[in-house]
């Protein structure tokens, strides 16, 4: 095998391809990427059984072949490489890449031991890249990144006819947010489900954010269940989780009447400043009233915290005790000047419910997007 190709194009690929692999894995083999050259260009690709990278590049092909080599010290070369054309050749067991004056020689893997990468269902529908990227990023927070219960750990995608939901939690918090789907003529009025880790899903929302559309794929062979993303010749496909995933829907209220707007900056500002002197895990005390909202931090006997900011209230005075850090999480997603907090009923008139945060175009103006964000002072499901 031999070609040339452009440094820059070189190194984006060959960063593509292992980002999502492992950092540790227990075989080898499957921490390497493949290159394939054939007369079209190149083709490299990277997959543990879990999650699969491919892209196609161009290049000047002058023998065709296919070598597996260690993906991450490739990347790690093709980034520190001269400004200059990359060569790459292969004899016997070894491959020389050069560029400039600069050379290197790294010993191949046996391309017999690397597994099939997954094969592409037919499209399931097309989402707008840009806008997946911001859902992804707004909802995926909420997953749970404890491994001790894997179907927490995923977002939930869901299809129905013109609109896709994405829905994550980790017990404490939940976030939902709906965007368009495109079904073209394979739509289909029954809902479609699908569980992807959080981690893939937010790298896929990084990678492909500003592709234009983003095409998807679910499909289900041989008892795996599988989903894909396309978007300019690239693809990650990933296994999906397996299991019932929470039905936490049903947490959030249809309709709320007691309700706070304050200036989003200035409460996470204040958040920040006011849980400077909390020990871990401990909770803030928020207090709203028509006079504005106090937050209230009693840390240790050597410190504590208060801040009053405005706010307007519809409703009754409420005081919720919530973690600063999952409140920030929720205030960070929501991209408005204001921001909705609602305090929701439980049948205990003494116990507050869940917080529902949603974004404020303005102090009268309720936002105009989907986004929402349950959190429970308290375990939200047991």
């Amino acid at each position: 095998m031999k070609f040339q190709v452009n440094r820059d194009v070189f190194s984006e690929a060959v960063s593509f391809a292992v980002k999502l692999l492992p950092q540790r894995t227990t075989l080898p083999i499957l921490s390497g990427v493949l290159i394939q050259a054939n007369a079209d260009g190149l083709v490299l690709s990277s997959f543990d059984y879990e999650v699969s990278s491919q892209t196609e590049i161009q290049a000047d092909v002058e023998e065709t072949g296919t070598v597996l080599v260690s993906g991450r010290l490739l990347a790690e070369i093709a980034g520190r490489l001269p400004n200059a054309p990359v060569r790459v050749a292969t004899e016997e067991s070894r491959i020389s890449v050069s560029c400039g004056s600069a050379s290197f020689t790294l010993l191949s893997m046996p391309v017999e031991e690397y597994p099939s990468i997954p094969e592409i269902g037919e499209q399931s529908g097309v989402v707008p890249a840009e806008e997946f990227a911001a859902a992804v990023a707004q909802v995926a927070v909420a997953a749970s990144r404890d491994d001790v219960t894997p179907v927490i750990t995923g977002v939930q995608l869901e299809v129905r006819e013109n609109n896709l939901s994405l829905v994550a939690t980790d017990r404490y918090r939940v976030a939902v947010r709906e965007l368009d789907w495109d079904g073209g003529s394979v739509a289909s009025e029954e809902s479609v489900t699908a569980l992807v880790p959080a981690r893939t899903l937010q790298e896929v929302g990084k990678t492909f954010g500003h592709s234009g559309t983003i095409s998807v794929s679910i499909t289900s062979r041989d008892d795996r269940e599988l989903i894909a993303f396309s978007a300019e010749k690239k693809t990650v496909t990933s296994l999906l989780i397996k299991g019932n995933f929470p039905p936490v829907r049903r947490l959030f209220p249809e309709t709320v009447d007691n309700y706070a707007v304050v200036n989003t900056a200035e409460l996470i500002e204040a958040t920040r400043r006011v849980a400077l002197v909390l020990e871990r895990e401990a909770a803030l005390r928020y207090s709203f009233t028509t006079d504005g909202l106090t937050l209230e931090a009693i840390g240790s006997e050597q410190a504590q915290a208060s801040e009053t900011i405005d706010a307007i209230l519809t409703g009754d005075d409420t005081v919720v005790s919530l973690k600063p850090q999952f409140l920030l999480d929720g205030l960070g997603a929501v991209h408005s000047e204001f921001v909705r907090v609602s305090f929701t009923k439980t049948e205990n008139p003494n116990k507050p419910g869940p917080v529902l945060i949603t974004s404020q175009s303005s102090r009268e103006q309720a936002g105009a997007d989907s986004y929402r964000y349950l959190l429970q002072p308290n375990l939200l499901l047991r």
